[in-house]
């Protein structure tokens, strides 16, 4: 686990969002979430969230088919998080692996999502915010996985890829169910990503119950 360390004060915002961002006019996160604003500068991320972690997740060797023959190349996958609500993942591909890393990292802070927490279990019933508030789902490939609110101190009974995001979006118990290839590291964390995307949207009562 690392602290990403960028030079904002040489960051030339490109967009509107970064401008005002920059300009101290946009002074939260929650604030450009709430109205459904694009982030495509990680920048404006490292603005608003400074204490971000990082970890890589992931590295894999793909291969690639050209004219000139096999190209190989690096696969990173890195988690972005401040435990305490916001969690993000990306991938980055490059002949030498810093490189895969960066790509990865910078995808990963505009993929960053917030993640709503709470506790949903009726075995617990505490205010504190330490599991999520219903049963959520979510799915990548042939992966699916079902989250569902724990009693405090139960702990993360998941997967370890899926213990990462949870971790670093600030849950610290739940129960969970999974099928598919798990082992496949990649879906296993885009479809834990998927489940945590969905606290955030409004869901109706019936469908927690299906962990919609």
């Amino acid at each position: 686990m690392a602290e990403s360390a960028p030079s904002l004060e040489s960051w030339v915002p490109r967009t509107k969002l970064g401008r005002l961002v920059k300009e101290g006019k946009i002074v939260s996160i929650k604030e450009i979430f709430d109205n459904n604003w694009l982030i495509q500068e990680p920048e404006i991320v490292d603005y608003l969230l400074p204490g971000l972690k990082y970890e890589v997740l992931n590295i894999t060797i793909v291969q690639k088919q050209t004219d000139a023959g096999e190209i190989s190349r690096f696969r990173a996958v890195v988690v972005v998080g401040n435990f305490d609500g916001y969690v993000g993942i990306g991938i980055g591909k490059a002949r030498q692996l810093r490189q895969a890393i960066d790509k990865a990292l910078r995808d990963a802070k505009l993929n960053i999502i917030p993640v709503r927490r709470g506790c949903g279990s009726w075995e617990c019933s505490c205010k504190d915010p330490h599991s999520i508030p219903f049963i959520t789902s979510g799915k990548a490939g042939s992966v699916r996985i079902i989250l569902k609110p724990a009693p405090k101190g139960t702990g993360l009974v998941v997967g370890d890829v899926a213990k990462v995001l949870l971790r670093y979006a600030g849950i610290k118990d739940v129960w969970s169910w999974t099928s598919g290839e798990t082992r496949t590291s990649l879906n296993f964390a885009l479809a834990t990503y998927d489940a945590l995307r969905k606290t955030y949207k409004f869901v109706s009562p019936t469908d927690w119950r299906r962990g919609v």
